[in-house]
């Protein structure tokens, strides 16, 4: 029984052997298939600082715990055994010849894993440190100064970048930070283009200072024509027009429909939305846009005017009424008063303190207010309309006015200019509408510049300065038989003294007879369409006024018109924006 005992003693101790080499041949023989790899692999770790030789298990006391008697504080009562089997397999030589006295810590694969998840986490660090690099990470304060000065259409791409800077970009204070900003510069807007006898509701747009042609999409203007526009601040006021009931889209007068309702497109967000609508339908309306005071009312300054018909008048510089047509005296004298605080003038102190502190909270909210004047135009019976109403940009709401007499004939064009709305008629008659005041004023100016009777009369204003372009004679005078030549004049009117002064003459022979003529700051922008040979061209004319010599130049030509239809030339109308 003893003898049975020892042998199979001596069995267990030599499958322990057997089992303990077993073992280190498996080791061995990984080691040297993968010796190759962790050769190349020690640079790249020595130089991350990962050592792969030994795995840094910490614990409680700190330190490496791999080759530690772990065993003992996991409560494993074999631990004993394990590291004596280790030990005895210390005593083995390598079966090629080379001695390898480092110990790897590392089973089977977890060196590769390891190496992995190190190497993953390096080149993440890596890739944020270059990206860190490539971004550059600004205030949004110093940001928006850099996008602020921005031209419109490299503006235009950077809201493509992120959506950071497309919420930078539309925010009212960054809209009025570029308002009030010195890098504007001039765009025209032509509305009304007409393609295969469709109105493809398409706006161009061309950048002045670049002479490039940009082409905006609006969905909204198809089928719409003869619309009138307006600009004011970076908003453009499309209002009334027509659309044919039988063929929509198409330029089709047989059978229309005369709209009513307004729409306003912003260029720099490139957004639309609906106002309030007028009263009456309308289609080509004159229009007329200025700017108000906070405290300016709308329904006490036009309320039950619509009976008068021009109770007072002006005539060669008098006027029954003031002889200032513009206040500007009085607004001098008001303003000195202010500034020299005396009370004598003031008949209220209190009313104008409140006064005060509502124009500067409006001032403090960044918003201006501003009316839009609508008069004249083609009813829905395509009649001509005397009346006329007035929008108000704070409440929103459209409100009549007084009507033009039935004599003073169909309205033609119309301007603002210093608070007063001119208007002049077909009949060479010139009417002004005070704004502030509510009423209507006859103005008689000395000759009325002569013109020819196909060519009606158009009306700008440049900083305070009242413009009229019109098409006379200067060889043969119309007559038949004779040579005829005809040329375009611009004359200015004296506001004192009410008479007319010729300043500059067109370059370009009249070959439009609507042409569209519209001003801005010192600026007069004029384009002209006309079909010839079969093919539409357009011509694009500008002319400083604070120049003495007030010389015309084109700016575009034969860019944009010859894919346009030769309707355009009569449904086409423009607005001009400083970007």
């Amino acid at each position: 029984m003893f003898a049975g005992s020892v042998s199979e003693e001596v069995l267990r101790q030599d499958f322990e052997t057997l089992t303990v080499s077993k073992r280190l041949v498996r080791s061995v023989s990984q080691k040297l298939r993968k010796k190759n790899h962790r050769g190349e692999g020690g640079e790249e770790d020595k130089v991350r600082g990962v050592s792969l030789k030994c795995l840094t298990l910490y614990g409680r006391g700190g330190g490496c715990k791999v080759g530690a008697d772990t065993g003992e504080e996991l409560g494993d009562p074999s631990y004993r055994r394990r590291s004596s089997a280790s030990e005895e397999g210390k005593v083995y030589k390598s079966i090629c010849g080379i001695e390898d006295n480092n110990f790897d810590c590392f089973s089977y694969g977890v060196r590769e894993k390891f190496w992995k998840k190190n190497s993953r986490k390096d080149l993440d660090l890596e890739e944020s440190v270059r990206n860190s690099r490539m971004h550059i990470f600004l205030p949004d304060d110093i940001l928006e100064m850099c996008l602020v000065r921005l031209p419109l259409t490299s503006l235009m791409n950077a809201r493509l970048v992120c959506k950071k800077w497309r919420h930078l970009t539309t925010t009212p204070r960054f809209l009025q930070m570029r308002r009030e900003g010195s890098c504007q510069k001039p765009w025209l807007f032509l509305f009304g283009a007409v393609k295969d006898g469709y109105c493809s509701g398409e706006i161009h747009a061309l950048d002045v200072s670049q002479d490039q042609w940009h082409r905006i999409s609006a969905d909204i203007l198809r089928g719409r024509f003869m619309f009138s526009v307006a600009s004011m601040q970076d908003d453009i006021y499309i209002v009334g027009g027509c659309s044919s009931l039988t063929n929509f889209g198409r330029v089709d007068r047989s059978s229309f429909k005369t709209h009513k309702g307004v729409l306003v497109f912003s260029p720099l967000t490139k957004s639309w939305r609906k106002a309030s609508s007028m009263k009456f339908a309308r289609s080509m309306p004159i229009l007329g846009i200025s700017e108000v005071c906070s405290d300016f009312s709308v329904i006490q300054s036009h309320q039950n005017r619509h009976d008068r018909q021009f109770p007072r008048s002006r005539v060669g510089g008098v006027s029954d009424v003031y002889e200032d047509p513009h206040r500007l005296s009085l607004r001098r004298q008001y303003r000195n008063a202010f500034d020299e605080n005396e009370p004598s003038l003031l008949p209220n102190r209190r009313s104008y303190k409140f006064i005060r502190q509502r124009s500067e909270q409006a001032n403090m909210k960044g918003c201006k207010r501003f009316v839009l004047i609508a008069v004249g135009g083609l009813g829905s019976w395509d009649e001509p309309l005397n009346s006329g109403e007035i929008y108000d940009s704070l409440s929103n709401k459209w409100t009549e006015i007084q009507k033009l007499p039935i004599d003073f004939g169909v309205v033609c064009a119309g301007v603002v200019c210093n608070g007063m709305f001119y208007v002049c008629s077909e009949n060479d008659k010139l009417a002004g509408y005070d704004i502030e005041r509510g009423f209507w004023i006859g103005i008689q100016t000395s000759a009325f510049p002569p013109h020819v009777h196909e060519y009606y009369p158009k009306l700008v204003s440049c900083n305070g300065r009242l413009f009229l372009l019109s098409v006379s004679w200067c060889e043969g005078d119309g007559q038949i038989g004779r040579r005829n030549k005809a040329v375009r004049k611009l004359w200015e009117l004296d506001l004192m003294y009410l008479t007319w002064t010729e300043v500059s003459v067109h370059p370009d022979a009249p070959m439009d007879w609507n042409p569209v003529f519209v001003a801005d700051r010192n600026l007069i922008f004029g384009v002209e369409m006309f079909k010839i040979f079969g093919q539409v061209l357009d011509f694009f004319t500008v002319c400083d006024v604070s120049d003495v010599e007030m010389n015309w130049s084109h700016i575009s030509r034969n860019h944009m018109a010859h894919e346009l239809d030769a309707s355009s030339c009569m449904t086409k109308t423009m607005a001009v924006l400083h970007l």
